[in-house]
């Protein structure tokens, strides 16, 4: 085991913090990149003369295999990042994936272009479970939304350069037009898997596989690299201390004793990722230029068109860093539901109509649900399921959600082409539809979670374990304060009092904490 006293990183405090953040994010870089890079090229002629000119299944299969190998592994990744750590799991998301971008780039046809797609995929699930989860595991809790936020800006960021680079390519002529796009994807997984060799582990996961001294040099450096920093010791301890309760209570950390245990939250966290899907962004992300197409710009227009939506895509998640953690996510997922809504049945009302303003008024209105997404749906569903699930079922919870991701992402991706063909302006109200769905659902089921603690949330949702612990702990002490009388003399308590009072609002549940810190003569 490595001496506590031996510095791991040049880096320490907030650069420490924003390097591993921003790296971490080449992760959803990739799988933006992935999920926007294919639209530019099915349209290609290069592309379709070389896959003699596959039909609407054929596109879908093409785009959307991916999707299976993510959901595939994205269920394995609860089980990899328990056993091999966060950090090791990234690595192995990097290399397949990059495995799989150099089949793709060199496919000889129609079936070895799935078997690249399917093989990236098995990448991207690893990636896409593990890195919110190393992300909210090393954050703060009052910069944890903002950082998740950036994270997802790098996702679209993603998928902003694979558009432009397919709008580049697009004036080569031969088959380099849409190979060199499939290659960059490649250069960018090799420099993610040299990486990640650097990144420090999650401290929770190496306080949780009892690498205790590990553990604490890592917080220490994200505190500012001393070891005996109040701030650092106090989280350190805190830590250690759940992970000692959930040993104590002898259950074990299969997925049946989650779902048992933890229905609610793990439910919650699975309606996020589908919603996001349902909610029509791959109809966008995947078939944007032929949305456009559709609408009455052709060729290469529709690619530009495409280009410049996402760059005003990537310009809208930039808010969410200042407005997720003053907010909270609730306000911006129930604001996002319905501007989503809006701009999806105005689409399908313009190409309905169809009259000579219906190609511009597509675009704009394109662009208005791209942002709003941005804005809302885009980042919050890969922030919300590592928060609400508790460390010893984080891993496996949130592989459950990002399984639903994927198995949606693969179902809107497969039928999309069909159903534009089957049923033309009729979809994009459809998705419409489960925008107002989604917003019915946040605003009675999911509750705020804005400057909680990881360690605390179990008090947001009301759990019976909670309560357990404070009669127990009452039987022991004698003492239960109500939170607004706590005396000023005891720091910890107050220091909590701002996110107990945010709790009590968000659960409708008495506020009370347990003082078990004071001297018998201020019991008596």
């Amino acid at each position: 085991m490595e001496d506590a006293t031996t510095p791991r990183s040049r880096l320490v405090g907030q650069p420490l913090l924003y390097a591993i953040s921003v790296f971490a994010s080449l992760g959803v870089f990739l799988f933006g990149y992935d999920q926007g890079v294919m639209s530019g090229i099915i349209t290609g002629p290069y592309f379709r003369k070389y896959f003699n000119y596959p039909g609407p299944l054929e596109v879908g299969t093409m785009v959307a295999v991916l999707e299976i190998g993510a959901l595939i592994t994205s269920v394995a990744a609860g089980r990899v990042g328990d056993t091999v750590g966060r950090k090791g799991t990234l690595f192995a998301g990097a290399v397949i994936f990059t495995v799989g971008g150099v089949i793709q780039t060199f496919t000889t046809g129609f079936w070895t272009m799935l078997i690249g797609r399917i093989t990236s995929g098995f990448g991207v699930g690893l990636l896409s479970t593990i890195v919110p989860i190393y992300q909210s595991e090393i954050s703060p809790p009052d910069h944890r939304g903002a950082l998740a936020c950036m994270e997802f800006t790098c996702n679209i960021i993603g998928y902003s350069s694979s558009v432009w680079t397919d709008y580049f390519c697009s004036y080569i002529d031969g088959n380099l037009s849409w190979r060199i796009p499939l290659f960059v994807q490649c250069v960018i997984g090799a420099i993610l898997a040299a990486g990640s060799l650097l990144m420090p582990e999650s401290p929770r996961w190496l306080i949780d596989a009892d690498r205790d001294v590990d553990g604490l040099r890592v917080i220490a450096d994200l505190h500012g690299g001393d070891l005996d920093d109040p701030t650092a010791i106090a989280e350190y301890d805190e830590i250690r201390e759940k992970v000692r309760e959930n040993r104590e209570s002898g259950e074990g950390r299969s997925y049946g004793v989650m779902w048992s245990k933890y229905k609610r939250r793990v439910l919650l966290a699975m309606s996020s990722q589908a919603f996001a899907q349902l909610n029509g962004i791959n109809v966008i992300s995947y078939y944007a230029p032929r949305v456009f197409e559709e609408a009455g710009w052709i060729g290469r227009q529709a690619i530009l068109m495409t280009g410049i939506n996402s760059v005003i895509y990537v310009l809208s998640t930039i808010p969410p860093w200042y407005l997720v953690d003053r907010w909270g996510r609730r306000a911006i997922l129930l604001s996002g539901a319905v501007i989503m809504a809006a701009a999806l049945v105005a689409t399908g009302w313009w190409m309905y109509i169809d009259v000579p303003q219906t190609p511009n008024a597509v675009v704009i209105c394109v662009i208005i649900f791209n942002a709003a997404f941005g804005y809302s749906w885009g980042p919050i569903p890969w922030l919300y399921p590592p928060e609400i699930i508790p460390l010893n079922f984080r891993a496996k919870g949130v592989s459950l959600s990002t399984a639903t991701n994927w198995a949606f992402n693969w179902i809107v991706g497969e039928i999309t082409p069909y159903l534009q063909d089957l049923i033309a302006w009729r979809l994009y109200p459809m998705h419409g539809f489960f925008c107002i769905c989604s917003f019915i659902l946040v605003y009675f089921l999911y509750p705020e979670t804005k400057g909680v603690p990881l360690e605390e949330m179990d008090a947001v949702f009301g759990e019976d374990a909670l309560q357990e612990q404070l009669e127990n702990e009452s039987e022991r002490t004698s003492l239960i304060l109500p939170s607004p009388d706590v005396p000023s003399r005891l720091p910890r308590i107050r220091n909590e009092q701002s996110w107990f009072s945010r709790l009590g609002r968000a659960t409708g549940r008495p506020r009370y904490e347990l003082v078990t810190d004071v001297t018998a003569d201020e019991q008596r």
